[in-house]
């Protein structure tokens, strides 16, 4: 059923609706240049592209490979199409399958992630609703600390309590994931990654991603790792 039926249904409407997402996304843009004649130079198109490339090109490969044993196929296609993945879509995912004693990358935590991504939306919707009517005020009215901790705070935050839930599962990986990232950080500020064109982050998020996800092969192959509760899982 997940494979035959359930998951060429979501293949199918996840692309069409992505596929809605970039028509709808670039449609202001057509319609000043179809109805007014406005259309920027090419050359700062192709700088502009060029500057968002450089700073968030390796997300676009990076973040759906990293994100994708979590979210599944169905949740993918929700979290992309949504947004807020990072700091809303990914923990729920995380913490309804933590919840529910699921083991990651199945059928059953993709089908769990599903129905968290789901409800997520909607709540968010919600509450972003009332939050633009009645919290923009009270987020003013709160301290400068407490407006630091929220704006600056609170992804690495989120990041960490996912980091420390599937560390817990696979310490060995984890570990070399966080070393990675120490190692790549330091080389950052040292500026020995200065060569790199732009602010060299995401030659750190690139390093720390795929070389944890090849160690962690590199292991697994080598019978090192193991999933966690596999006695349970069987």
């Amino acid at each position: 059923m997940y494979e035959d039926r359930f998951i060429p249904y979501i293949n199918k409407w996840g692309r069409r609706t992505s596929l809605l997402a970039v028509a709808l996304s670039f449609g202001p843009a057509v319609a000043l240049f179809v109805i007014f004649g406005i259309i920027p130079p090419t050359q700062a198109i192709i700088a502009a592209f060029a500057s968002v490339a450089v700073t968030f090109g390796s997300a676009w490969v990076v973040e759906p490979l990293s994100y994708y044993p979590v979210l599944g196929i169905p949740g993918t296609y929700m979290a992309f199409l949504s947004g807020n993945i990072s700091n809303l879509r990914l923990p729920c995912a995380a913490a309804a399958q933590e919840s529910t004693d699921v083991e990651p990358g199945t059928p059953q935590a993709s089908i769990i992630s599903t129905v968290a991504i789901a409800a997520s939306i909607f709540v968010n919707t919600v509450m972003l609703g009332i939050g633009a009517v009645a919290l923009v005020s009270v987020f003013r009215a709160l301290p400068d600390l407490a407006k630091t901790a929220l704006e600056s705070y609170l992804v690495p935050a989120v990041f960490g309590a996912i980091f420390a839930q599937f560390g817990r599962d696979y310490p060995k990986v984890a570990g070399i994931g966080l070393t990675l990232a120490l190692i790549m950080t330091l080389l950052l500020e040292l500026g020995y990654l200065a060569f790199l064109p732009s602010y060299p982050l995401y030659a750190v998020i690139v390093v720390s991603v795929f070389g944890t996800i090849l160690a962690a092969r590199w292991m697994w192959q080598r019978d090192m790792i193991e999933p966690p509760d596999e006695g349970e899982a069987e």
